[in-house]
């Protein structure tokens, strides 16, 4: 048996002669494959170089300030509950402009995404506009819209509520028509031959249809809203993040610490619940 199997079986030597099936080539070691790579290496590293070069980075300056990184976070570490009731105000102010700029952005949002997919909108060419508008949005940082809304309103929690907005409607516009287009064409047509309007159809298919998709994504905006409006606060849209930046100028580090802890605590449930409702759904 043993003879048979070595006489069938090709040798070492022989398979190492065998010229290499295209099948079974390591795609990096394809010129089709590697020159790319090669490519997107190489821009890379001239950006970078570039990137260095204009921003004229002073590394004995950053070699010699580094270790004082570590003692502040020391010092940021040794937490203090001094004012500890406005640290707390203003942690409810960031959920609240979360929860608010969610709900408005939710309920434009699913009328964006009703106008912008093509399978339902009552306008064709109404759908390439909104997208192209949306797209236009969603690029501009929030950071943006808040500073652009501050100059009309005024600092406080109004201006981060409107600012915030613009990005978190865009944003449920786009994902919003993505899962109406998915709706079957046979759910609406179905619905249609009954006589039902345009509304009829939205709320009575596509709609409940697409619920579980709009229920994963709200409960992923709710963390990302969360996160901007933490930050927002630092350009005067007040919050937690307002807290934290007067607490790190007035060098009150233990004050700023226990503000950061709260913001990771508060993000990590978020995390959570968000992962929760991923899996209840399976999506």
């Amino acid at each position: 048996m043993n003879q048979t199997n070595s006489a069938v079986r090709p040798g070492a030597a022989e398979i190492y002669r065998r010229p290499a099936s295209r099948v079974g080539r390591t795609p990096v070691t394809d010129w089709r494959y590697g020159l790319p790579a090669k490519l997107f290496l190489a821009v890379s590293a001239g950006l970078t170089i570039l990137s260095l070069g204009l921003l004229k980075l002073d590394w004995g300056k950053i070699a010699e300030r580094t270790p004082k990184l570590g003692r502040v976070f020391l010092e940021m570490s040794r937490f203090s509950t001094e004012k500890f009731s406005l640290t707390i105000t203003a942690m409810a102010e960031t959920v609240t402009v979360s929860i608010l700029a969610l709900i408005y952005g939710l309920i434009i949002g699913i009328v964006l995404g009703a106008l912008s997919a093509r399978n339902i909108t009552p306008f064709k060419p109404l759908a390439g506009i909104l997208q192209g508008l949306l797209a236009f949005i969603r690029a501009v940082p929030t950071a943006v819209w808040v500073l652009l809304v501050l100059a009309s309103m005024g600092f406080g929690m109004s201006a981060g509520i409107v600012g915030l907005l613009f990005h978190c409607a865009a944003f449920f516009g786009k994902v919003f028509a993505q899962i109406f287009e998915e709706v079957p064409d046979e759910t609406i047509e179905a619905v249609r031959s009954t006589g039902a309007g345009r509304l009829q159809v939205f709320f009575g298919a596509v709609l409940p249809a697409s619920l579980s998709g709009i229920i994963a994504w709200t409960a992923l905006r709710f963390e990302t809203n969360y996160v901007e409006a933490a930050i927002l606060g630092m350009v005067g849209a007040g919050g937690i993040g307002y807290t934290m930046t007067a607490a790190m100028s007035s060098y009150k580090y233990g004050r700023a610490g226990l503000a950061v802890v709260i913001v990771f605590a508060f993000a990590l449930m978020i995390e959570l619940l968000t992962t929760l409702v991923k899996r209840k759904l399976k999506v």
